[in-house]
């Protein structure tokens, strides 16, 4: 597997840590899944681009 395969899965893993379902990071809202949506949409298209 390359490095971007591994970062992707990595920031996947993370968006879905990153959701608020958890009682003590209701108040969070989805700001913490949010950014890591982002970040991860900025990478695949960056990986599909041929940059990484």
């Amino acid at each position: 597997m390359g490095l971007s395969t591994i970062l992707i899965l990595v920031l996947i893993l993370l968006l879905v840590g990153g959701l608020p379902v958890f009682p003590h990071s209701r108040s969070w809202g989805y700001g913490p899944s949010g950014i890591l949506g982002t970040i991860l949409i900025i990478i695949v298209v960056l990986a599909l681009l041929g940059r990484i």
